[in-house]
């Protein structure tokens, strides 16, 4: 990062947490002078939630003399499905096509057929939560330090956001992989320049940072451990530090006759998603989730060597009005499991994407004859 005369450096702490721990170190060399055509270190935050439709997300525009050195991309998902099929394009000196067109965010980020979790020196996925899921949270970084993209006369920086979707936002109501989604992004570019930066934009506060809220019904499982609501074994509240508040803990000493419940209200018909917020762990057992009696989805494993936090994705319907159980009955364990407990932090119902509800197409369904998940 040159500089001529002085050079400074801030933290900013815009949450509303104080900051426990802070460790920091900067090197730097002193010089007598800087050649004139030294060019500066630049970044450049934006964030679109979600992603404008019918324009590719820019990253990047800005004009003069440089070169390109590194991209951060976070996506949180809206749809279900892939959302990494969008090309980069990249546009050097005011071209109206660009001349570096890739194959895909995925392929940008150097990696193929989907990312996950990874990290090398010039790229990466740091954070990587679950595949296909709507609400799954993914960052990815790449540096242009061996291979920097030079630009004379200015440099645009864009991404697709197209990808697999759900039929119910498909037009035709269809499964296909080129559409265009609606997913929350957020990315910093980081370049070198000479002369006068063109760009304006300027990172904005944490609350606009922040990303909106998905979840239309939280029932957090803490608020049902009395006995009405699980069967033989015990039940209290724990806290963990995976969730900010507490979660239920069950206990029961064997599968028969283990089960626990937890209400909600629905009180608008719309397009949701059904998810249970779930920690695993190695005395965890296998559950059966059921919604008023109908079984939902495959046995779940809540078994892991770890403690862990992960969330299961049950169903995508449109619920009339009501008061509504959803129940987890304990079915066995994993061999490798020491026990059938079972740690709960909430059920939750996702909204879904506007465009569910303006096609319509399972307005009517009845979930019960047919209970589905789209992936």
């Amino acid at each position: 990062m040159p500089f001529r005369k002085s050079a400074r450096i801030e933290i900013v702490n815009q949450s509303e947490k104080p900051i426990s721990l802070l460790y920091y170190n900067i090197d730097w060399i002193k010089k007598n002078k800087l050649p004139k055509d030294t060019p500066y270190f630049y970044a450049q935050y934006r964030q679109e939630y979600p992603a404008a439709h019918g324009k590719d997300y820019v990253i990047l525009d800005t004009k003069g003399r440089g070169h390109y050195v590194g991209t951060v991309l976070a996506v949180r998902t809206r749809s279900p499905a892939w959302f990494g099929e969008g090309d980069e394009k990249i546009y050097i000196d005011g071209e109206t096509k660009p001349s570096i067109w890739g194959t895909g965010t995925e392929d940008y980020f150097l990696c193929a057929w989907g990312l996950k979790q990874t990290s090398t020196p010039y790229f990466g996925v740091p954070y990587f939560d679950q595949w296909g899921i709507v609400g799954g949270h993914t960052s990815a970084y790449r540096w242009h330090i061996n291979d920097p993209i030079v630009f004379d006369k200015g440099i645009k920086v864009s991404l697709e956001h197209f990808g697999w979707i759900a039929p119910d936002e498909n037009p035709k109501f269809k499964s296909t992989s080129w559409n265009e989604r609606e997913d929350d992004y957020a990315s910093v570019a980081f370049w070198f320049q000479m002369g006068q930066p063109t760009f304006t934009a300027r990172a904005p506060q944490a609350t606009e940072r922040k990303l909106p809220n998905l979840e239309r019904i939280i029932a957090y499982a803490r608020d049902f451990a009395e006995p009405a609501y699980h069967g033989t074994g015990s039940a209290a509240t724990q806290q963990l530090e995976l969730y900010d508040g507490p979660q239920l803990l069950y206990q029961p000493k064997e599968a028969h006759g283990a089960w626990l419940e937890i209400p909600f209200e629905v009180k608008k018909k719309e397009p949701l998603r059904l998810l249970l917020n779930m920690t695993k762990s190695y005395d965890f057992g296998q559950y059966q989730a059921s919604l008023q009696g109908v079984k939902l989805g495959e046995t779940m494993d809540f078994y892991s060597p770890k403690i862990a936090n992960e969330e299961f994705h049950l169903l995508d319907f449109w619920p009339e009005p009501g008061q509504y159980r959803l129940r987890l009955e304990c079915v066995g364990k994993n061999q490798l499991s020491t026990g059938h407990y079972c740690g709960i932090e909430s059920v939750r119902l996702r909204e879904r994407r506007p465009r569910v509800a303006d096609y319509g197409y399972e307005k009517d369904k009845d979930w019960r004859k047919d209970p589905k998940v789209y992936r």
